[in-house]
């Protein structure tokens, strides 16, 4: 899998020489979130698209079929969401829950969200249907990864932390999640993905910010784990569609060009658990 993986940099570092990095990673300016995609059923399609080239989920590393079934090993638990356990969810990295409360929509309803009884709501849905801002935020594809539906259900919205392995495996060692109350600690293979996802929504959207503690958490793992060659691709794909880029993604990649190498020579440093 390394000597794949540094084959193919290789290859993308003769068809990318320093000269020509600014047009294969352009930086983002700052503040540039999704202007483009306007729906999340629309953001889904484009999702589906791109990751046929990469089919593996972001916490557990499991494969997935163009049906979304995932390939379990067999000491995966099914439960407690046997059926979601089994499926390929997209999940947003920075819980919608925790942006869409800045939404008026989301808190207090608005004169668009009535039933076909004439009761109100609010809620997701009332953002969904009333705010063009949230929806944007919603379907910003930086900040969507495919994940097994079980551990989706787990994480819910709770924030992320390192929990010094004072956490439950509660999927497992093949899924290495650590769950404490209303923490979460992702494995290693995604702990930079998962920074990178919270800085550039962070950066990006006005509507959320993380607290300082967290966003130096944030800082730190993005630093301690720099992004592989796929992560650098999916970013130039997104950028192609949505409009626009990750900059704490495309600095680093920029960076890995510019040196010839990934990791410090070890292009498969992101996938370890």
């Amino acid at each position: 899998m390394i000597q794949q993986t540094i084959s193919r940099t290789r290859f993308l570092l003769r068809s990318c020489t320093i000269p020509l990095l600014l047009l294969c990673f352009p930086i983002t300016a700052l503040g540039d979130g999704n202007e483009t995609i306007s729906s999340y059923s629309e953001a889904k399609r484009i999702f589906d698209s791109i990751h046929q080239q990469h089919r593996r989920t972001v916490y557990c590393g499991f494969s997935y079929s163009k049906t979304r079934d995932v390939e379990l090993p067999d000491e995966f638990p099914l439960t407690p969401f046997p059926t979601r356990a089994q499926k390929m969810e997209r999940e947003h990295i920075v819980p919608v829950e925790n942006f869409g409360k800045a939404f008026p929509e989301w808190r207090n309803g608005s004169p668009m969200c009535v039933d076909n009884h004439g009761r109100a709501y609010s809620g997701r849905r009332c953002a969904q249907m009333a705010s063009a801002r949230f929806r944007l935020m919603e379907a910003d594809l930086h900040n969507i990864f495919p994940s097994v539906g079980s551990v989706n259900a787990a994480r819910r919205n709770f924030n992320f932390e390192e929990l010094d392995g004072k956490g439950r495996q509660v999927f497992g060692p093949s899924c290495p999640v650590l769950f404490s109350g209303r923490k979460v600690e992702p494995p290693a293979r995604a702990k930079g993905i998962v920074a990178r996802a919270y800085l550039y929504m962070d950066q990006s959207y006005p509507e959320y910010h993380m607290s300082r503690r967290q966003k130096r958490l944030m800082e730190v793992w993005n630093a301690t784990y720099p992004p592989d060659e796929w992560e650098c691709r999916r970013n130039t794909m997104i950028r192609e569609r949505q409009g626009n880029g990750n900059s704490f993604i495309e600095k680093a990649c920029t960076d890995a060009f510019s040196t010839s190498s990934f990791h410090n020579g070890d292009p498969g440093a992101q996938q370890k658990d």
